[in-house]
Formats: C-alpha cells, sequence, structure tokens
C-alpha cells in the first residue's frame, strides 16, 4: 500500500510503499483510510521530539483520522502510540478508539477539527468542573487549537472568552468566533503582563497552549488584581509553543488559590477520550464549530511538509 512514511527524523516522510502487517490483536481491525489531519502533534511525533516517541523507525505518522470500515460504516479513531500512523491508504486500529460517525459527516471537516477541538474540550469537560458563566483566558488563542477553544468556552456557557495571541489580524478576527475581549502579546514583558492582568484579573479558568515566557509574564500580574485570591483560578497547561518550562514564583502559589493541571495523553484516559467523542463531532459535523480546512493529496505530502502554508488552515490529506 501507499503511505507517508518517516525514514530519518531529521527529514519529511516520503510518499512510498508500505507493507501492513496482519492483525495481531482481538480488537484490530483494517480501515481505509478517507482523511488525516497534519496536527501539531503529528509533526512532533514525525520529528521525533512528542513525549511519546520511542525513537521507533521507519514509522507511518499520524495520529487520528476518519476511516471505512470493512461493513461500510465511517468512523473516527485515535491511533495508539506506535509506528503504525493514519497517513496511509489503510491502516490498523483499535476498533476499541473509535467511534462511528454519521452519515453524511464530512470526513475532511472531522479529520481537520477533532485534534484541536479536542483538547480544550476535554480540558473544561473532564479536567475541571466548569460551570457555565464561567470567565476564561486563553493563551495562544490565535492558533487553530485556540480559536477552537474560544468558540467551545463559549459553546460550553463562558460568560467571558478573552484570547491573547501576537498577530493582531487574527487576534481581532477572534471576535467573530465569540471573544469578548482580545489581548496583543507583543512588546515589552512589563507591558504584556499589564495588559492581561488588567484584561483577566477575574478570569476561573485559563487554557494554555503557550506556557513558558508568557505564562511567567501573566501568573502574578493576574493573581495580584484579583478582588477576591482565594477564588479558584485553574490554569489548565495544554501546549508548550512559547517553552517547554515556566517559572513560577513560590508566592502565586502562597497568595492565592491557584490550580496548576495539565490536559492531554496520560493525564485523560483513552476511555475519558473516547466519551467525549460523540458530541464533540456532532457540534463538528453540524457547523456549530468551524476551522479553515486544506486537503491535499497524500501524494504530495513531502512537499505540503515543507512547504509555506497558511497557518490559519487544519491541513488534511486524503487517498492519492
Amino acid at each position: 500500500m501507499k503511505a507517508a512514511i518517516v525514514h530519518d527524523f531529521t527529514k519529511a516522510p516520503q510518499y512510498g510503499e508500505f507493507e501492513l502487517r496482519s492483525l495481531q490483536q482481538p480488537h484490530e481491525v483494517y480501515v481505509d483510510v478517507l482523511a488525516a489531519g497534519l496536527h501539531q502533534r503529528v509533526r512532533s511525533q514525525a520529528d521525533g521530539s512528542h513525549y511519546t516517541s520511542t525513537g521507533e523507525l521507519p514509522l507511518i505518522p499520524g495520529v487520528d483520522g476518519v476511516g471505512r470500515l470493512e461493513d461500510g460504516r465511517n468512523v473516527y479513531f485515535v491511533m495508539e502510540d506506535a509506528a503504525l500512523g493514519s497517513m496511509a491508504e489503510r491502516t490498523i486500529i483499535d476498533i476499541r478508539r473509535s467511534v462511528v460517525i454519521p452519515a453524511d459527516a464530512d470526513p475532511v471537516h472531522i479529520a481537520a477539527a477533532m485534534n484541536p477541538a479536542m483538547s480544550s474540550w476535554v480540558a473544561l469537560r473532564s479536567r475541571i468542573d466548569f460551570r457555565p458563566g464561567s470567565r476564561v483566558l486563553i493563551m495562544g488563542a490565535t492558533g487553530n487549537s485556540g480559536q477552537m477553544a474560544v468558540q467551545i468556552a463559549k459553546l460550553l456557557g463562558a460568560e467571558q472568552v478573552i484570547g491573547a495571541g501576537r498577530n493582531q489580524a487574527r487576534l481581532e478576527a477572534l471576535t467573530d468566533l465569540g471573544a469578548d475581549v482580545v489581548v496583543s502579546l507583543e512588546g515589552e514583558a512589563s507591558d504584556v503582563a499589564e495588559r492581561l492582568g488588567k484584561a483577566a484579573a477575574e478570569v476561573d479558568v485559563v487554557i494554555d497552549y503557550l506556557w513558558g515566557a508568557p505564562m511567567e509574564q501573566a501568573v502574578m500580574s493576574i493573581l495580584t488584581r484579583r478582588q477576591d485570591r482565594s477564588r479558584a483560578l485553574d490554569w489548565i497547561q495544554i501546549g508548550s509553543m512559547a517553552g517547554a518550562a515556566a517559572q513560577i514564583p513560590s508566592a502565586a502559589l502562597r497568595s492565592a488559590n491557584l490550580r496548576i493541571l495539565g490536559s492531554g495523553q496520560g493525564s485523560v484516559t483513552a476511555a475519558g477520550y473516547l466519551a467525549a467523542f460523540p458530541a464533540l463531532i456532532d457540534c463538528i459535523a453540524s457547523g456549530t464549530l468551524r476551522i479553515p480546512t486544506q486537503s491535499y493529496p497524500l501524494s504530495e505530502v513531502e512537499q505540503v511538509w515543507t512547504a509555506p502554508v497558511d497557518p490559519q488552515k487544519r491541513i488534511v490529506f486524503v487517498p492519492a
């Protein structure tokens, strides 16, 4: 079969022949892949930098996708952490890690949106006791996942959503997705901290795709301006686009009710993710949640992987 194949972690995947192994476990099934998204998580898988990487090569990238079972049903599936991914004409999935999608759902749309939407959807529904009327700050709101988080927070009943990011044009576009306030992260650290503190002092939840310096700039500025520091602030760490580490002053933990937790593989069980899928799929299939998408033939994977692309559009590969 044809597939995108990583032979070297320093190079883009190449389109070529790959021999699909036989089924080995009772719950394994073959699936014809209809669409597979190129997410940031997939790029880190393909360059060996993700924390789940085993260093095994060659590998087929792709952590999720939409495929057709032998009985004709279409499913959204999530791959296990292995060298056999979804960017192939055919792959093997654990049927327990899949859910049937509506027959009229667009496979490309589902493959594009599920991964970036899943992070905030699971974080707000599974990691904390999120309540309608809460106020939410999204750090890194201008990325694909951040844009989905704006929509999801509003969908789940947030009273106020504050989007923070660097790109001014994308920040302004967030208001069309539901953001009530936008904050620029451009400029001197002290100025950024001042803006965040003023805008987000009374938030209940922070969804953080950045970490690193932006978190350091924001945390004390926000905490010191809260009218009631004993009121809980849940800071959910999801991504680390601005740095893998952040220095948090000890005073932040002593002087306020700051609760820092993560959301991702390992902090939520596979069963927990699966339970969240159907409702999220319905929101995507119905058009309630929007994400710009660009599809390409899988045969063009090497060129697309390295070419400049519109960061606002989620890339999806379909069979050549």
